[in-house]
């Protein structure tokens, strides 16, 4: 038995034909799905990528890790302290170490660690290769690593081998001679002009007027995909900029392709067990967030996880919410090995096995990095909760109908108090019991907000009011003002 773990990062599932989506970005991973199981409601539990990997990799939520945000104190491990043994509990029973006490050579090819100074990331593996490009390599930069890696060890077995490919990152990198399969195709219809208009009269960072960030562009000469998108104006401008996005994907699927196709040559794909997964998602235009990871919600949370598990008699689709960290869980189990109790991270391995009914009741998702929000899945619905906004103008609260309004146009809190209390009731309850389990009963979101906010729009203020002024939106600086937030200036 094999297992090759495709990861590739900012992938939302709604943007995989798989998934339903109405390009065809996905043919080879489509296959793959073909073949396997796609589960439909999988969930980081905390976003985006340091914490989001740092909660699959270790098995545990942020709240117990002590890593959420993307700098500062909540960007390391939280510490042991005295009772650490000779070697870390939390790291000699990762996801890795749990690999290979079920007999797996475990590898690595990821610019991860170096990326996010995570360097708690290399315990466990057995070979490590960072191609070096700290998250900018394209596909193709990639491959070669992977290539030669398997025709090395195409007739050894019991090997688990990890492939992290970034192309559908902003800012959109893939090599303009791999053209544009989309350039006739109609962006998706969710997004309309009336919605960009009344986007461009907001503000904060990744929106309408800053699609790049703080600033209106990104240094174009080095990304032409997106050349002339200093602000997103109209439908024009939104195609070009979802147009990049989704040939990241298709690049990325084509290497796919190519590793399947090596797989095939050395006769090793039908007994390799195959995931594909992501970091978290993108909000394009959901929230005026454009190309970027800001928020807790099901565009940024929810992440594709597709598994082709050779000889399993598994559905095609499975619906129930679960953490991604559940997986991790779940392959532990299926390999034989006990999860370690302190793990958040559940298996569902045997009720699958037994075509049982699983999943959780409710899902609890944060993000910390860009604005400190927690939000609760559950039933048909998403519950935000916002403590810190990081310069965006969300409300304190927001629901959205997850069925009808999956690109959270409308915010419906006051009209369903009754959802909107029980969602509250999730989180409350949530909160309290990852505090009496955490060893020193403290929320990494306090330290976060201590310590400034959420770290990418710390020492932005006075420069962002700034950048308002000159693009004539001087009455939102009094809007978040009246906040009364705490930002380091």
């Amino acid at each position: 038995m094999r297992i090759l773990y495709i990861d590739i990062d900012t992938l939302r599932p709604d943007h995989l034909s798989c998934y339903g989506y109405h390009r065809d970005t996905s043919p080879n991973i489509d296959d793959i799905a073909k073949e396997g199981t796609k589960f439909t409601n999988c969930y980081v539990s905390d976003a985006p990528c340091l914490p989001s990997r740092a909660s699959l990799f270790t098995g545990r939520f942020g709240i117990h890790s002590g890593i959420v945000g993307h700098g500062g104190t909540t960007a390391d491990l939280r510490l042991s302290g005295a009772t650490r043994g000779f070697q870390d509990q939390y790291l000699r029973y990762n996801w890795i170490s749990m690999l290979r006490r079920a007999k797996f050579y475990p590898v690595s090819i990821s610019p991860y660690a170096e990326r996010h100074s995570a360097f708690w990331f290399y315990s466990g593996w057995k070979e490590m290769y960072n191609p070096g490009l700290r998250g900018f390599e394209r596909a193709d930069q990639v491959y070669p690593y992977v290539e030669k890696w398997i025709q090395d060890h195409n007739k050894t077995d019991n090997w688990f081998l990890h492939v992290n490919f970034w192309d559908p990152h902003t800012p959109y990198r893939t090599p303009m001679e791999f053209g544009n399969l989309f350039e006739d195709e109609p962006p998706p219809s969710w997004i309309s002009q009336e919605i960009i208009d009344k986007q461009r009269i907001g503000y904060g960072p990744h929106s309408a007027r800053e699609p790049s960030g703080f600033t209106s562009q990104y240094p174009l000469q080095e990304f032409p995909r997106i050349e002339g998108i200093k602000e997103i104006y109209d439908l024009t401008d939104y195609k070009k900029w979802i147009d990049g996005y989704d040939v990241g994907i298709r690049y990325t699927d084509y290497y796919i392709g190519k590793i399947v196709d090596l797989l095939k040559d050395y006769d090793n794909f039908d007994d390799t067990i195959i995931m594909i997964s992501s970091d978290h998602g993108e909000n394009q235009g959901e929230l005026n967030v454009y190309g970027d990871h800001v928020t807790a919600c099901h565009i940024t949370n929810r992440v594709p996880m597709i598994i082709k598990w050779p000889n399993k008699d598994w559905h095609e689709e499975y619906n129930p919410l679960i953490y991604q960290s559940d997986i991790a869980a779940t392959l532990i189990e299926g390999l034989g090995v006990k999860v370690p109790q302190f793990w958040d991270g559940k298996s569902f391995f045997n009720k699958i096995e037994n075509h049982e009914n699983f999943g959780r009741d409710f899902l609890v998702i944060s993000q910390n990095a860009w604005s400190c929000q927690r939000s609760v899945r559950f039933e048909n619905w998403t519950l935000m909760k916002t403590y810190h906004t990081g310069l965006k103008d969300f409300p304190d609260l927001m629901l959205y109908d997850f069925e009808n309004d999956f690109h959270m146009t409308s915010n419906i809190a006051d009209e369903k108090p009754e959802i909107r209390e029980k969602g509250l009731s999730f989180l409350n309850s949530w909160h309290k019991l990852m505090l009496e389990e955490s060893p020193n009963k403290l929320d990494p979101m306090e330290t976060v907000l201590k310590e400034g906010g959420p770290f990418h729009t710390r020492n932005q203020l006075k420069s962002y009011f700034r950048r308002l002024r000159e693009t004539d939106r001087e009455d939102m600086i009094t809007k978040i003002q009246d906040r009364n937030e705490s930002y380091t200036l």
